[in-house]
């Protein structure tokens, strides 16, 4: 008899799984060193104080000690957590020390080994300029300066080589203001003991930084997030710049002797006795200049320089009040602020365990700093002045890096995904923060808050509400829809809908509503799901049937060339028609085919790809004018009917109009010069898409447009330029590869270097210049064309555009502080004003490459004069590019 085994060979998987098990416990074996070292890393996780002293017995009992082993540790716990910092300051200074049943040494001790090989570390980080690791490295520094392990000399030193960076010829901002920080960050936690011995050395690099600071407040004036045009103050309410901040905060160190230090950072080695051994004197070093990259093609003037991120002052809200969140401008604030964005930013990598640290992180700052938390078996005493909210203190400064201008260090979704991380662990304490933050982010929506704060805060909220069910209290902003339609507050509303219901539907997000808000009254959300709308699908229309005949050549997936055929038939016809309602064939027929074909595209992101794909001649055909005049760069006019054409398909989807517009430059149907114009100019005559309809003006949704358009002509540029620095590396490695095997062969000494024929550039290369060069023209294009717009929109001379009445109002005294009367049109012109700014501090970095060109083109009109909103358009240039 036989019997069926389905399973058999289970055996032979039960060992493979064996042997899989087996590998992988091989894989992670861990030697001795490697388990030391991780030891040293994960120091501290239960109870740092009682872990100290059991460290130091593991680190000197082990044999053969590694001295780089510990180093590495050391500077990987530094750099990686430096809110343990103090308490490694503490171990290497247990180190340091003799042991107990050792009265002499031979040679130096085992901190001072680690420390000199720790230097090593600390010096590549600064031969590389990585400014954050070589900032920690010296908070590490000033510690054991504190615990008198290092000589207070060579500190100075170290911090006087940074002050240094300050004086240099041009120094960059974001060079100067990274250098400042690490000096003032050492010289407060070095303070005591450094100003002991040389109060006069303290002052000078105190000073050092404030002669830097009051030499930067132009840049302050255009990154405030607080905006008020007609004021040339750069003190910006409920936001703190970084160095001013820093500033303050060692100030008052200074006049307190630093003896404020100890109450701000934490200090464990205080109570060490002195050390029996000599301390260690730093080596000298020098902070390495920038690098700069040159390959001469950058520029319209021939300088050579290469296109690099603007860095600019640093701005942070403040949303609290001092007894809910620290004070930035005092030690103990400053020294929390610090702590929690260096965590923010170094645990980049993972957003679960930066929200961990984050709201654990009062385990690691003095007793007292913030409330208790509930149910805990230790209370310690409340510190006066201190005492503060943790959560409210997280989120505020989550917050604060997330809406820095012109733009935040990390992407927009990892601050969102943190503050998200943070409710997950602590629903109780932490969503009542948010909850607060929200609203005190929402009052401050029409009384200066930067546009690009206000789309960034929309963007947030929606996604916050999307992880947490679309809960909110709309019904708190009810009364805010008697506010002018065009109010900060309703925009936001707006804006914020429109995200939530991207991220889920309109159905949905309708019932979350209140009735006032779901009313078409109430210009809240719109009153039908945003789809597509082809015009030609109404029976009614008189172009219906031509329509359909262009329809179902698509759905025939017929040839491109057979499409363009009937489309010339079509636009015969139209012409020849004797109903006289065609006033311009041409336009007709590109909307019909545009349309068309998008609604073809328009059931998903693919069906949209492959449509476009599959009719590319088709489109270039339109774009150039028509089957008959293809080729060229293409017909302005043609080019803005396919936009058009596109945007009234999408007309209640304002996201798919950016895309379809993205999706048209990418496959070069248009040139990014072409949507910017269509921007400023076409784009008024499609009312539904733009939140103003009256003078001219940008609303966040032309911003989008603009800067779609923006990035992706200084994208192709900067993917041309790297690829010509590839080709010329290839080039001179061929060049250099065939001299060398040519010598080699050559046994005539008398033939000369001269006699060689010069360089030819590939031809590879040479077809790369020569795209370079296009590209750069259509990026110069872009950006003049964009500036144009804009002092179109608000220059108070007559130009081609219609200029904004209101421009000249919303920027004076008497304007702002009228603005409870402010109607659409004056609130749409201080909207225009705020994408001005966001245009020209975004987008420095380019501009400066055609300064004088663009300059002389769109300023010379206002030469010699003095209206408000000329100098305000000439100002804001001027500090963008770095005149002032």
């Amino acid at each position: 008899m036989s019997y069926d085994r389905p399973h058999r060979g289970g055996g032979n998987r039960r060992r493979q799984n064996r042997d899989d098990y087996d590998d992988r416990r091989r894989d992670v074996y861990e030697s001795p060193a490697d388990k030391l070292k991780a030891a040293i890393i994960k120091f501290g996780e239960v109870d740092v104080l009682e872990e100290l002293p059991l460290l130091e017995k593991q680190i000197r009992e082990f044999t053969p000690l590694v001295v780089p082993n510990l180093s590495e540790a050391f500077r990987i716990a530094v750099t990686e957590q430096p809110f343990k910092i103090p308490y490694y300051a503490a171990l290497l200074r247990r180190l340091h020390d003799l042991p107990e049943e050792t009265a002499t040494v031979d040679g130096p001790s085992l901190g001072k080994q680690i420390l000199e090989d720790f230097w090593k570390g600390f010096q590549a980080y600064l031969d590389k300029l990585a400014w954050r690791e070589t900032r920690l490295c010296i908070h590490f520094f000033a510690h054991l300066t504190v615990a008198k392990l290092i000589s207070t000399d060579s500190m100075f030193a170290l911090l006087q080589s940074f002050t240094a960076v300050l004086e240099e010829f041009g120094v960059s901002h974001g060079r100067a203001k990274k250098a400042a920080v690490c000096a003032a960050e050492g010289l407060m936690i070095g303070g005591p003991i450094l100003k002991l011995s040389s109060a006069e050395r303290v002052q000078e690099i105190i000073n050092a930084i404030q002669a830097y600071n009051d030499s930067a407040t132009s840049p302050k004036w255009l990154t405030g997030p607080v905006v008020k045009m007609y004021s040339e103050e750069v003190s910006t309410p409920n936001a703190d710049e970084l160095l001013d901040t820093v500033l303050q905060a060692l100030r008052t160190l200074d006049e307190s002797d630093f003896a404020e230090t100890a109450t701000s950072f934490s200090q464990p080695y205080t109570t060490y006795a002195d050390p029996d051994l000599t301390t260690y004197d730093l080596p000298s070093v020098l902070v390495p200049p920038e690098v700069i990259e040159l390959d001469g093609l950058s520029t319209d003037s021939g300088e050579e320089a290469q296109v690099k991120k603007e860095e600019w002052p640093e701005y942070f809200l403040r949303l609290f009040d001092n007894d809910i969140t620290p004070d930035p401008k005092t030690p103990a604030g400053y020294a929390v602020r610090a702590g929690l964005l260096d965590i923010l930013d170094i645990f980049e990598v993972n957003r679960k365990e930066c929200a961990r640290l984050l709201i654990e992180y009062s385990k690691w700052t003095i007793p007292g700093t913030f409330k208790p938390k509930p149910g805990g078996s230790v209370v310690p005493e409340p510190v006066p002045g201190k005492d503060w909210q943790l959560e409210s203190t997280i989120v505020e400064n989550v917050l604060g890096a997330y809406l820095v201008l012109p733009e935040s260090c990390h992407k927009s979704i990892y601050y969102i995904g943190v503050i998200t991380e943070l409710c997950k662990l602590s629903p109780s304490t932490v969503g009542p923060a948010v909850g607060k933050s929200i609203r005190k982010l929402y009052s401050t929506l029409g009384d200066g808050l930067d546009v690009e704060v206000a789309r960034r805060f929309a963007e947030w909220f929606a996604v916050h509400m999307s992880n947490f069910g679309f809960q909110w209290v709309w019904k708190e902003w009810i009364p805010d829809l008697s506010l002018s339609i065009q109010h900060p507050k309703r925009a936001f509303m707006r804006r914020a809908l429109e995200f939530e219901i991207r991220l889920s539907y309109h159905d949905r997000i309708l019932k979350t509503l209140p009735a006032e808000m779901q009313a078409p009254e109430g210009h809240t959300i719109g009153e039908q799901a945003p789809g597509p709308d082809f015009e030609y699908d109404d029976p009614s229309n008189p172009h219906r049937d031509a329509a359909q005949s262009v329809l179902n050549l698509f759905r025939g997936r017929a040839e491109a060339k057979d499409v363009i055929s009937h489309l010339d038939t079509l636009k015969a016809t139209l012409e020849t028609s004797d109903d006289g309602g065609v006033v311009n064939a041409d336009a007709l027929i590109r909307s019909i085919a545009i349309q068309s074909l998008l609604h073809i595209g328009s059931r998903s992101f693919s069906h949209l790809l492959n449509a476009i794909e599959r009719y590319l001649p088709l489109l270039r055909s339109i774009a150039s004018g028509g089957a008959s005049s293809a080729g060229g760069s293409g017909n302005p006019e043609a080019k803005a009917d396919i936009l058009t054409a596109s945007a009234a398909f999408w007309k209640h989807n304002r996201h798919m109009v950016a895309i379809v517009f993205d999706k048209l430059m990418q496959y070069q149907i248009v040139d990014p010069t072409d949507v910017v114009g269509w921007t400023f100019i076409n784009r008024a005559e499609i009312k539904e898409l733009s939140e103003s309809t009256g003078p001219l003006s940008l609303s966040a949704f032309e911003w989008d447009l603009l800067k779609g358009a923006l990035d992706k002509a200084n994208g192709r540029v900067m993917i041309a330029r790297r690829k010509i620095t590839t080709l010329r590396k290839e080039d001179d490695d061929t060049r250099a590869k065939a001299k060398a095997d040519g010598n080699s062969m050559d046994v005539d000494a008398d033939v000369k270097a001269e006699d060689e024929a010069p360089a030819v550039d590939s031809p590879a290369l040479t077809t790369a210049l020569k795209a370079f060069a296009s590209l750069t023209r259509e990026q110069k294009g872009a950006l003049s064309r964009t500036l144009d717009g804009f002092v179109s929109c608000l220059a108070p001379a007559a130009t081609d555009l219609n200029p904004n009445p209101h421009a000249r109002i919303v920027i004076s005294d008497e304007g702002w502080n009228d603005r409870a009367a402010w109607d659409k049109d004056q609130w749409n012109a201080w909207e225009t004003w705020g994408w001005y700014r966001q245009f020209c501090r975004s987008y420095a970095p380019y501009l400066r490459n055609y300064s004088t060109t663009l300059f002389t083109v769109s300023f010379v009109k206002f030469e010699g004069s003095t209206d408000p909103a000329a100098e305000l358009l000439k100002k804001t240039w001027n500090v963008a590019t770095g005149q002032e």
